[in-house]
């Protein structure tokens, strides 16, 4: 490869990179929305440092971990990227920032599903083991030469890497906490909690949406290839608008009005349901895995309500369940001609590249479910993971941060 293509390749993966970093923002804005004024500060404290600890956890070890020599299973070379390659044909430094906000999107799904009740100093140590260890092991598995890699698993740009992975936490997270106080009745019967602003929930959802067009046409790595590009950017759209449509649809016939959370979350679910097949499938497959993915993001939230599993964003169904069925629908629709090791079962190449997806996945989610189970534990044993009811009841903004989202509002009379 000459320096000028090297060089344009490169440009092409930093500015594919800074449009992921920009999903902090989206998934900042996106859940301060969806709760309550009180608690405001903190689900932006955690998102802005998700960031910080990845970027760290990543330097120090992730890298490493996920793209150093070692076994099919963790990276052993290259710990404070001292001695590492570069993985593929763009410059090391390149390669670590691209996959570095890769793996801050993975961690600040988190803070949707542990909101308004999780303590601070908890969620810090949360961010930095599964942005150093977690992440970058399922990261090896497919994208840094593992075991899933060797068996011709595809995942091209993170359904199971990145969303799969922090929906899972997210889940084991949401069940050691337990629900927020006043969620749900003695009856059964949930709570409605209303996040106090769709305007910023709104934004948040188009700046991820918008984010999403470096997340997986940036996977390419390259700019040799323009049609790839372009043929990921039509598919990723087209999931979206067809997970927005379904969901929206769905919850007007379950509900009696097109609820907007909803509608916002079936973009969501079809952006990360198209994350793994972006590059392996067609537009009008794209399009039946949207529908999909919107089906499954209410159903799934109905789901929770019902079991008493208490999401206040939504994380589980948006990037867990959809993490999954995306990586499904690899082996379902997945073409080998555009690039996948097998022609899914849809296209007449049977069971072989489903099994391996189905395989990859349930090891995934079952490998991120015990390791958080073990990582949430011991932090509540030595330090607690929760804030007390009072703490809780008063919001943590004031009571973790000791300021307002909102200040300003308080009426003064002058003697």
């Amino acid at each position: 490869m000459n320096m000028t293509t090297s060089g344009i390749d490169t440009l092409w993966v930093l500015i594919a990179a800074s449009m992921v970093f920009i999903m902090q923002a989206g998934f900042g804005m996106l859940e301060a929305g969806l709760i309550r004024t009180k608690n405001t500060c903190n689900i932006l404290m955690n998102n802005f440092l998700d960031f910080c600890m990845a970027s760290m956890g990543f330097f120090m070890f992730g890298y490493a971990i996920m793209f150093g020599e070692g076994t099919g299973f963790i990276g052993l070379k290259g710990f404070f990227l001292s001695d590492a390659v570069a993985h593929g044909n763009i410059p090391l430094y390149a390669n670590w920032f691209f996959h570095a906000v890769f793996c801050g999107a993975a961690a600040t799904i988190v803070a949707g599903g542990v909101a308004e009740r999780m303590k601070f100093k908890a969620y810090l140590i949360y961010s930095f083991i599964i942005s150093a260890s977690v992440y970058p092991i399922v990261g090896h598995w497919i994208w840094g030469g593992g075991w899933l890699a060797g068996m011709g698993f595809g995942d091209f740009a993170g359904s199971t890497v990145v969303h799969a992975v922090g929906g899972t936490a997210a889940l084991i997270g949401t069940l050691v906490l337990g629900p927020r106080e006043g969620k749900y009745n003695k009856d059964g019967s949930a709570n409605a909690i209303e996040g106090h602003s769709m305007a910023l929930a709104s934004l948040g959802t188009l700046i991820l949406w918008f984010a999403w067009f470096g997340f997986n046409p940036g996977s390419t790595l390259s700019v040799g290839d323009g049609k790839a590009i372009a043929h990921v950017a039509m598919t990723t759209n087209i999931a979206a608008v067809s997970g927005a449509l379904t969901a929206m649809f769905f919850a007007w016939s379950k509900f009696g009005k097109p609820d907007l959370t909803m509608t916002m979350n079936g973009a969501l679910a079809g952006l990360v349901a198209i994350t793994a097949p972006c590059a392996f499938v067609m537009p009008h497959e794209a399009i039946l895995i949207g529908i999909v993915a919107g089906v499954i993001v209410v159903a799934g939230t109905l789901f929770l309500d019902k079991i008493h599993v208490d999401d206040p964003v939504g994380a589980v169904p948006v990037h867990m369940m959809n993490g999954i069925w995306g990586t499904i629908a690899v082996g379902l629709f997945g073409r080998k001609a555009l690039g996948l090791a097998n022609d899914g079962l849809f296209q007449g190449g049977g069971f072989s590249q489903l099994g391996v997806q189905v395989l990859g996945v349930v090891s995934a989610v079952v490998f991120v479910a015990i390791f958080m189970t073990v990582v949430f534990k011991t932090i509540d044993g030595f330090i607690g993971l929760r804030v007390s009811r009072d703490d809780e009841l008063k919001g943590l903004d004031i009571t973790q941060h000791g300021m307002e989202s909102y200040a300003g509002f308080e009426v003064f009379t002058t003697k």
